[in-house]
């Protein structure tokens, strides 16, 4: 794509977020500003302007937005259940897309993105994050490098106490108050099943293909609200749906079990819980800790702590992906421990080298396909779900990577 110019929609936290420190942070040219909120738009043409570029056109609906011959690419960060339905107009409009994360709540929803795609061709990336942070790239280039020996079991999830953010939904405009008033799923899988698929090689040689999920109890949310909202009379009757701790267990084609788990309603510190396990080795997030086969390593097995814990810096030099020691030696940036940066870095790169896009759409109708699958499989205590292969049978083929 030789001209970039980006209509972006969503002017959230999130979204004013990434436009302020990474999309005009990186030089890129933004030509209009969406949001259904007129304040958040207009707040969102002023940093365009405070950035030094031409103030943006400013819209409240994103469709006015598309039919703006001078806008290209489709940055889409919106309430995630948004998403797809902005993602599949562009697409439709001829614009290149980069569409935030989150899960969808009807299949229809991943066979509509992926059908969008594959008529109209146009570039598109699902903005994962989790790819791109350096332990979990790390971790990618040690599976590829045979570390882990046969990788048979990864897990993580999205374990983050949002208790506040979500009670005070009302007052902050957040979508994240009624999807949890109304849904009980693992509405984030995305996190971290994001790296997970891609040392799996998930639609390249293997899949998905049945998960069974479970929900706890809802208590955490109504607990924080009697303690800290108790004068909330909109919240202080309310029953919430989803469940505070939601495990989710996958089952794919070439034998490998994935289980993610949802933690956001409780008290809890910040993790996302990545852990690979192999037959030769293994990596845990949570203590930033390489376990490995070995002598030395064994003879701490009961008392590993005094061994392990934090040791993943010793495998850097070795084992950091190429990726990220370029990005070293340029200097990291942006939110997230650089993760936001080198997401729209390599976004930017692939669209105007029209490449692949590291996070497809296939990517995308895979991971988010886990919320509604997980909430079918809730409502039937458990029950085992099958996941669809959104590739139509080309995960088989498509192993070069």
């Amino acid at each position: 794509m030789e001209t970039i110019k980006i209509g972006y929609v969503g002017l959230g936290c999130r979204g004013t977020w990434l436009l302020k420190d990474v999309v005009l942070a990186q030089g890129e040219e933004v030509v209009a500003v969406c949001d259904v909120y007129e304040d958040r738009a207009k707040e969102g043409a002023k940093l365009v302007a405070e950035a030094g570029q031409k103030e943006p056109k400013i819209y409240t609906d994103y469709r006015q937005l598309l039919s703006n011959s001078e806008v290209t690419v489709v940055i889409i960060a919106t309430a995630w259940e948004y998403h797809s339905e902005i993602a599949i107009a562009a697409m439709r409009a001829g614009k290149a897309v980069a569409m935030e994360v989150g899960g969808a709540y009807t299949l229809e929803q991943c066979h509509e993105l992926v059908k969008a795609y594959e008529e109209t061709g146009m570039p598109f990336m699902f903005l994962e994050n989790c790819c791109f942070g350096r332990r979990e790239m790390m971790a990618l280039h040690m599976a590829q490098n045979g570390f882990f020996g046969e990788v048979v079991h990864c897990s993580g999830g999205y374990h983050h106490d949002l208790r506040d953010e979500i009670a005070d939904g009302r007052e902050n405009r957040h979508y994240r108050l009624r999807n949890y008033l109304s849904h009980n799923c693992d509405n984030y899988p995305t996190h971290e099943l994001g790296p997970i698929a891609k040392i799996l090689k998930i639609n390249h040689g293997n899949r998905m293909m049945t998960l069974t999920s479970m929900a706890s109890k809802a208590s955490g949310l109504q607990a924080y609200i009697k303690e800290k909202k108790a004068d909330d009379a909109f919240l202080k009757d309310k029953t919430f749906a989803q469940g505070d701790v939601v495990t989710t267990v996958i089952k794919c084609a070439n034998g490998e079990t994935i289980v993610l788990t949802l933690d956001t309603t409780l008290p809890r510190y910040y993790s996302r819980g990545f852990t690979v396990r192999g037959t030769k080795a293994m990596y845990e997030e949570a203590t930033d800790s390489v376990f490995v086969d070995s002598k030395e390593h064994k003879a701490h097995d009961y008392d590993w702590r005094k061994e392990c814990i934090n040791n993943a810096s010793e495998y850097e030099e070795a084992y950091d992906h190429p990726v990220w020691k370029q990005y070293i030696k340029e200097g990291v940036q942006g939110s997230h421990d650089g993760m936001d940066w080198l997401e729209f870095k390599k976004f930017f790169e692939a669209l105007r080298a029209d490449a692949p896009m590291p996070v497809d759409v296939y990517d995308a109708a895979s991971w988010m396909a886990i919320t509604v699958l997980s909430e079918m499989s809730i409502a039937k205590g458990g029950a085992v779900v099958d996941i669809p292969d959104f590739t139509n049978g080309k995960w088989h083929r498509n192993i070069a990577d």
